[in-house]
């Protein structure tokens, strides 16, 4: 009894330690894509502003602002969509190490 005691504490904590791990990678992952995410967005507002200010016309001007909402929202959809890809990337490995002593533990009953 004692021993089965000892390996489920010991299974326990190396699937923790391996689920960490897992989560300390896909948070870094994730963390990195914001970052640069970020970056790009305020490279865009950048261009984007240079672009009103040189507007000659109130055509051009709408036409920038237009352009500018257009792929602003079609780059913050991809974004979502792979931040969201890359969160349920994170849960499956977080999850990954505990799984087949679930199943063991499912199976027996």
């Amino acid at each position: 009894m004692v021993k089965n005691l000892e390996d489920v504490q010991q299974f326990g904590m190396d699937a923790t330690l391996r689920s960490f791990g897992a989560f300390t990678k896909s948070a870094q992952a994730i963390a990195i894509e914001l970052a640069d995410y970020g970056k790009k967005v305020f490279e865009q507002g950048t261009a984007a502003t240079e672009k009103l200010i040189g507007a000659k016309s109130l055509e051009k001007a709408i036409e920038v602002q237009s352009d500018y909402v257009k792929s602003s929202y079609e780059g913050f959809v991809a974004e979502a969509t792979k931040l969201g890809e890359l969160y349920a990337d994170l849960a499956k490995e977080a999850y990954r190490p505990f799984e087949s002593q679930f199943t063991k533990s499912a199976g027996v009953r």
